[in-house]
């Protein structure tokens, strides 16, 4: 009897912990944060500011959990292969984590292949102000990735922890954004 309660319980628990509401990222349309971080590229690091950045055009900004695993490698790789495609759209992209500065140094230049810049949020002021903390592992981002639209709004946006289709999603988002302001591209 007592077994059967406890497997009650925990059926239970599981059942609620998949009937919670989805986290949610930002919504298309609604204003970003404005933010400073320390930022590393290339091995250099630097003052990154997304207002500057949303002065020149658009921002892909990406959030990842951590540097030097397998998944964020992989996508940082495919961000920086696909780079000048970014940029013929009018497009920057910029990373985020919870790492600390001397870890994204590295992970600047052996993963992102000094093309964009990765910015230290050991904090997570940015990170919880685009919510894109990981609930299940609250120390780290999640794989989470938006196209800000250089009003300041959100154009798009994109979560899932595998980081496949982030890179795809990302450049036809910023592909529609431009077609749509043609005065935008470059």
């Amino acid at each position: 009897m007592k077994s059967s309660i406890v497997s009650r319980a925990a059926s239970l628990v599981i059942a609620s912990a998949f009937a919670l509401p989805a986290w949610a990222a930002l919504d298309i349309g609604d204003p970003v944060p404005k933010f400073t971080a320390t930022a590393a590229l290339g091995g250099k690091t630097f003052t990154y500011s997304l207002a500057d950045a949303l002065a020149k055009g658009p921002v892909v900004l990406y959030f990842f959990p951590a540097a030097d695993t397998a998944d964020c490698s992989i996508e940082a790789h495919a961000f920086a292969e696909a780079i000048d495609k970014f940029s013929q759209l009018g497009a920057t992209v910029i990373g985020v984590s919870a790492d600390d500065i001397d870890t994204l140094t590295k992970f600047s230049v052996k993963s992102c292949q000094s093309r964009f810049p990765v910015a230290s949020d050991q904090g997570k002021t940015v990170i919880n102000g685009f919510d894109a903390l990981m609930q299940t592992r609250p120390d780290f981002a999640n794989r989470l990735s938006y196209v800000i639209a250089s009003d300041g709004k959100v154009a798009y946006y994109y979560q899932n922890l595998n980081p496949d289709k982030h890179v795809e999603r990302m450049l036809n988002a910023v592909g529609d954004l431009a077609r749509r302001d043609p005065a935008r591209r470059p």
